[in-house]
């Protein structure tokens, strides 16, 4: 039987606690954050004349911290809004709001005694049965709880976010000695369903699963930076994205989590650990020592491993520490041959053995090769060794650096990469210890960690010496899964047609970056004829990491230059009747978009019966930032909505209601949520979130099925209705002002213009109403004509080489 959570009580306001408070706003759930009431006035509040018992003055701190999650970047909350579920208060005046709560998340300092007193309070107050959890990054759960009542115990267990709770995945579940199972279950399913988190169960040993490993790495990373003497770009280099590590790399994730913060889970751990082998490791070097007697602790200071300064002509430059002076110089590009080469290896897998191999087998390799064989290899052994001591499962562990650090592969996974025989070997002609875990598998039929077999995943369990399968999270579709264990419907180079079950199809892109062409053109119109006979429902989605970045540029550019106008009008032409066709099929079409889903990616989905899209949804019709507009039915499908809003049909109104519209386009702006999407009309009301990535493709599946329960009908063709040359001049005077005061270049005033020609519906004299038709009429033959301008080709250019729009 599920546990509803409808209100929650965060006690702790600083950075950590005000952001989860934030992110249970987002999920929906009602929250009350609480801190401590200051011990003595400051002096703006002296000079006001308050005292100790003015509200303002007990609730300073808690405002603080609330104000800061507000004004965050990356953005804590899904929009401003979502800040209305969560009531600021204190320890001394709200602590019985705990006797509400559903769920109560301890997120005050770590400090032992500090918690221990607090949650003495809270058990006196709380209602029986409710969830209690701790937030600590490393103390142990069970000392935390000591003294609590049997109750409490078995409703305890730390639930261990990582920063920042909106973006990153992982929550460390770590049952207490008395938790209950169903405790653990509950806990499980809030963080998992309702907040859209990965959730791994850990042992209750300090710092956990993934600090406990990341720190190791990371220290290690250290160690060897001296010992090979590179530099903090050559480091940052070599454990970013070449081995599928995030852009952040090791130092710039330094700089933003904070050096302070670094040195306090070392010294936790070296603490902690007395009888880890490799205890010696965590002794704080001496370089972290310096930078914390410098102050130099990350960002938040200014200046770290890397610092930013005001250059030549006020443009910001970073510069990056040499760390043998303690000095900071201008930053240098690492030059490595081997990540370079390393770039054209698509999969993360075979690009870490290709740039482990020179290394690994003893050739030598360049500094980069001899870097990372080190550092992965003592990080899957120390990883090998701690199971299991922090986890009892490999999956758990990989799943930890994926969704805690940010990491492609996990340890086991990158064993599995670099071949687990072919690295022991190296391993121990290195002279290093096969743990028992890595003998074991050696041992075993398969000499691997994982194998897949027709749709399944097993993983190798140490304590039976065999492979288990491993079973995807109830609701949970795994696409590839599918594909694996059932031929697919249709494919081709684009996009397969994928059997759901239930009589629900899905379409699911696969080009680069899901550029939008000709092949998704043609799927998308096969997917609809099958729905004539074969499926109730259409789900278009996929399990990449973006929807889609939009039209594929390279062709458009290549086509534009060629001089090939009727080509890009069929293009076009096929690119509307394709989501026409969707908009009008027989049966429910559900777009379940997920990160970004930029221009034409955008235009997909708007033209579906609903969307299902994902919380972190970047969604936007982008065109502009290319010199065009949209023509696959975009501009039509919000001047549509445009109509819905001013549903009674004054002219004034629905001039009030195209005004953000044309704003929107014309600024190219993208949704930072899927809430912000809502609010910029590309999601309607109706329209549900999934706040679980993994989910959406089953929670969209429901959805198309729940439309099929309904007594799904298309819609009825639309009659559009335009102002004509009344929203034509009030655009034109807004897009003289915007360029001569030197916010949009006169570029951008021939492509805003060509937009408002076809938001106003042409060169009509007064308002009317017109067929779809008439407008997508409008937005290709603008489209086309902005395909010629030397200006837009350049832009496209530009944006191709560097990923960044040109402004001309």
């Amino acid at each position: 039987m599920r546990r509803p959570i409808e209100k929650a009580v965060v006690l702790g306001a600083g950075t950590m606690g005000a952001r989860i408070a934030a992110h249970l706003a987002n999920a929906g759930i009602a929250c009350y954050l609480l801190d401590i009431v200051p011990p003595e006035l400051n002096g703006e509040e002296k000079r006001k004349g308050l005292t100790l018992e003015s509200p303002a003055v007990r609730n300073r701190i808690v405002m603080a911290g609330l104000e800061a999650a507000k004004k965050s970047r990356p953005a804590a909350f899904f929009t401003p809004d979502m800040s209305r579920l969560i009531t600021p208060g204190n320890f001394e005046d709200n602590l019985n709001w705990c006797s509400e709560a559903d769920w109560i998340i301890e997120v005050v300092a770590e400090n032992l005694e500090i918690k221990r007193k607090l949650l003495e309070r809270v058990d006196a107050v709380r209602k029986v049965g409710t969830l209690v959890s701790s937030n600590t990054s490393g103390l142990p759960i069970d000392r935390i709880s000591e003294g609590r009542s049997e109750d409490f115990q078995r409703h305890w267990a730390g639930t261990h976010f990582f920063n920042p709770p909106r973006y990153l995945k992982l929550v460390e579940l770590i049952p207490g000695p008395k938790t209950s199972p169903e405790t653990l279950t509950a806990l499980e399913e809030v963080c998992g369903e309702r907040l859209g988190k990965g959730v791994v169960r850990a042992k209750d040993t300090p710092n956990f699963i993934a600090n406990r490993v990341g720190t190791f790495s990371i220290l290690h990373a250290l160690q060897q930076m001296q010992t090979l003497e590179m530099t903090v770009e050559e480091v940052d280099a070599c454990t970013g994205p070449a081995i599928g590590w995030p852009n952040s790399a090791t130092f710039r994730t330094l700089d933003i989590v904070g050096i302070d913060v670094l040195v306090h889970v070392i010294r936790n751990l070296y603490d902690g650990i007395p009888n880890d082998e490799s205890r010696e490791l965590f002794r704080v070097p001496p370089l972290l020592d310096a930078l914390m007697q410098r102050g130099w602790l990350g960002e938040k200071a200014g200046s770290g491993f890397y610092k930013r300064v005001k250059g030549v002509g006020g443009e910001s430059e970073i510069l990056t520490l040499d760390w043998r002076k303690m000095e900071y110089r201008p930053r240098e590009k690492a030059k490595f041959g081997s990540i370079e080469a390393g770039k054209s290896v698509e999969s993360t897998r075979e690009r870490i053995a290709t740039l482990v191999a020179p290394a690994l087998e003893g050739k030598g390799g360049d500094k980069a090769s001899q870097f990372l064989w080190s550092g992965l290899r003592e990080t899957c052994l120390y990883a090998a060794r701690r199971i299991p001591e922090i986890a009892d499962s490999i999956v758990d562990v990989d799943r930890a650096m994926s969704w805690g650090f940010g990491w492609e592969l996990g340890p086991f996974e990158i064993w599995d990469a670099v071949g687990v025989e072919r690295a022991a070997k190296a391993t121990e002609r290195d002279g290093k210890q096969m743990p028992l875990l890595v003998q074991k598998v050696l041992a075993s039929p398969k000499k691997s960690f994982y194998e897949s077999q027709e749709g399944s995943r097993r993983y190798f369990d140490l304590k039976s010496g065999a492979m288990q399968l491993l079973e995807p999270p109830p609701g949970v579709l795994i696409l590839k899964s599918l594909k694996d264990r059932t031929p697919v419907v249709q494919q081709n180079s684009g996009a397969s047609l994928i059997d759901l079950g239930d009589g629900v199809l899905c379409c699911e892109f696969h080009a680069k970056m899901n550029a939008i062409g000709g092949d998704i053109f043609a799927m998308l119109q096969s997917a609809v004829a099958r729905l004539e006979t074969e499926f109730e429902a259409l789900v278009i989605g996929n399990q990449a990491p973006n929807f889609s970045a939009g039209a594929n540029l390279m062709l458009l550019l290549m086509t534009a230059q060629e001089g090939e106008w009727d080509d890009l009008h069929l293009a076009v032409r096929q690119f509307q009747r394709a989501n026409m066709a969707l908009k009008y099929a027989p049966r429910p079409v559900v777009a379940a978009p997920q990160g970004m889903a930029l221009g034409g990616g955008c235009e997909i989905p708007l033209h579906a019966a609903k969307i299902h899209a994902t919380a972190e949804l970047y969604m936007g019709l982008v065109e502009v930032g290319v010199g065009l507009i949209p023509a696959g039915g975009g501009t039509k499908e919000m001047l549509i909505r445009a109509n819905e809003h001013a549903a009674d049909g004054d002219t004034l109104d629905l001039m009030h209601a195209m005004r953000p519209i044309f704003e929107n386009i014309a600024m190219a702006k993208v949704s930072t949520s899927a809430e912000e999407a809502r609010s910029l009309g590309y999601l309607r009301p109706s329209d549900p979130v999934a706040m679980n990535r993994d989910r959406q493709i089953a929670d969209a599946k429901q959805t198309a099925l729940a439309l099929v329960r309904a007594g799904y009908h298309p819609p009825a063709p639309a009659e559009i209705r335009v102002l004509g040359e009344e929203f034509l001049a009030a655009a034109k005077l807004a897009i003289h002002m915007m360029v001569r005061g030197a916010y949009a270049t006169e570029f951008d005033g021939v492509v805003a213009r060509k937009l408002a020609h076809v938001m106003a519906g042409g060169a009509l004299s007064g308002a009317q109403a017109v067929p779809e038709q008439y407008i997508l009429d409008l937005e290709r033959e603008a489209f086309v004509s902005l395909c010629g301008e030397r200006k837009t080709q350049e832009r496209i250019a530009h944006t191709l080489k560097t990923g960044k729009p040109l402004r001309n």
